[in-house]
C-alpha cells in the first residue's frame, strides 16, 4: 500500500503541475498517457482521452470512470497600448480570488509566459474603489512589458491564448495534506488510473467492461461529458470529482466535507439528484470494507454526473467526491487518505458490478 499511495502522490504532482485550461488540456492528456503506456487510448475533437482497460465483451455491461481534465483559468481578451492583458474567466472564479494572483499564459508556440493579475494600486483609488472588490474589467495580467509591440514580437502572445494560476504541487507529510493548484479535478484523474493500474496489477478479470473518460471542459458547462455519454454509451458511471470541503468555516457536524474525513458520496446538487439505490448500493460495500465515507447534499455546483444520468435511457451514476478546500482559486488542499478512500471505493464497487446488479438500479 505503501507503494501504491507513494504512486498516488507522484500522479498528483505530475498532473496539478501541468497546464490545462477548458480546452487546452493537452498537457494533462500527455501526463496521464505516459502513465498508460501499455493500454489502448483515443482521443476525440473535444480533447476527452478514453482509456480501455481491456478489449470490449459484447455480453458484459460497461461501467465508465469519468473525471475531467480542465482546471478552472482564463483566456486573453485584448492586448492593451502598455503591454498588459485584458482576459476573461474560463470556469466559476470569485472575483476576490483573481486580483494578484500569478499566472502562466501559454502563447500559441507553446511557450509559457509568466505574469501577474494586476490592479490599480491602492495609492491610486478612489474611496469608492477602496470600499468594494474590483470589476473584472478593471484587472488586467501584466508580463512586465511596456508596450503592445513588446508584448505580442517579443512574448508572442495573442488573443484568445489560455492562462492558469502558477502554482507548484507540495505535500505535508507531518499531516498527509497535499497542497496545489487543479484538486478540481486531477484528483480525479490520479485516482481513474490509479484504479485502472490497480486492476491491472492483481490481473483481475472483471465482470464489466471497464473503460476511463478523462473528460474535457467540465468547468465550461460538463461539456466533454456530454460528448463521452454518447460515444460510450455506458451501463454505470462512476464520477470522481474534486469537491469543495467546508471544514474551513464550518464546524463540528455541520461540516459535511472534511479534510480527513473520507470520500464524499453526493446526494444533491444543482444538477443531480442521486439514484438512492445506487447511494445504497455504495454506502453498503464502503460500511463492509471500513472505507470512510461522508455524505454531502449541495444546492450549488455540479459534476459531469449532471450529464451522464440524464442520457439516453438514464444512466445508474456515483459521484465520488474527493474533498478540496478552496476549490477554484490558486491553491487547494486534500489529503491524502481522502484519496485513498475515493480509489479504494471505487474499485470495490466495480467488483461487485455485472449486468444483474447494474439492472437493480
Amino acid at each position: 500500500m505503501e507503494a501504491e499511495m507513494k504512486r498516488v502522490l507522484e500522479m498528483t504532482k505530475a498532473f496539478t503541475n501541468a497546464f490545462g485550461a477548458p480546452g487546452f488540456e493537452d498537457d494533462v492528456l500527455e501526463e496521464i498517457k505516459k502513465q498508460i503506456p501499455d493500454m489502448k487510448w483515443e482521443r476525440d475533437s473535444i480533447n476527452n482521452l478514453f482509456i480501455y482497460f481491456s478489449e470490449k465483451e459484447k455480453q458484459k455491461p460497461t461501467v465508465l470512470l469519468d473525471c475531467h481534465s480542465d482546471e478552472v483559468g482564463f483566456m486573453i481578451e485584448h492586448i492593451n497600448d502598455n503591454g498588459s492583458l485584458r482576459f476573461l474567466p474560463l470556469g466559476g472564479w470569485h472575483i476576490g480570488n483573481i486580483p494578484a494572483m500569478s499566472v502562466i499564459i501559454k502563447n500559441s508556440q507553446g511557450e509559457y509566459i509568466p505574469g501577474v493579475v494586476a490592479s490599480k494600486p491602492p495609492h491610486f483609488m478612489t474611496e469608492e474603489e477602496r470600499s468594494r472588490l474590483p470589476k473584472l474589467s478593471e484587472l488586467s495580467i501584466d508580463i512586465g512589458t511596456s508596450s503592445y509591440e513588446e508584448t505580442v514580437n517579443l512574448y508572442g502572445i495573442e488573443i484568445g491564448n489560455p492562462v492558469v494560476p502558477d502554482v507548484n504541487f507540495s505535500y505535508d507529510e507531518k499531516i498527509g495534506i497535499m497542497r496545489a493548484k487543479a484538486f478540481d479535478n486531477r484528483l480525479g484523474a490520479v485516482a481513474a488510473i490509479e484504479v485502472l493500474k490497480q486492476f491491472q496489477e492483481m490481473g483481475k478479470m472483471l465482470d464489466v467492461n471497464l473503460v476511463v473518460s478523462i473528460s474535457s471542459q467540465e468547468e465550461v458547462g460538463l461539456r466533454g461529458a456530454q460528448v463521452a455519454a454518447q460515444r460510450i454509451q455506458p451501463d454505470f458511471v462512476i464520477v470522481f470529482e474534486g469537491s469543495p470541503a467546508d471544514d474551513s468555516f464550518q464546524s463540528g457536524r455541520e461540516a459535511k466535507g472534511k479534510l480527513r474525513g473520507g470520500v464524499q458520496l453526493r446526494a444533491l446538487d444543482a444538477a443531480m439528484v442521486s439514484n438512492p439505490r445506487v447511494l445504497e448500493f455504495a454506502k453498503r460495500i464502503a460500511r463492509e470494507k471500513q472505507i470512510p465515507f461522508q455524505m454531502i447534499v449541495r444546492e450549488k455546483g455540479s459534476t459531469n454526473g449532471g450529464k451522464y444520468h440524464i442520457t439516453g435511457r438514464g444512466i445508474p451514476t456515483l459521484v465520488l467526491g474527493i474533498p478540496t478546500r478552496y476549490a477554484h482559486t490558486s491553491y487547494c488542499y486534500a489529503s491524502l487518505l481522502d484519496t485513498k478512500a475515493a480509489i479504494d471505493l471505487a474499485r470495490e464497487v466495480i467488483e461487485e458490478l455485472d449486468r444483474e446488479q447494474i439492472e437493480t438500479f
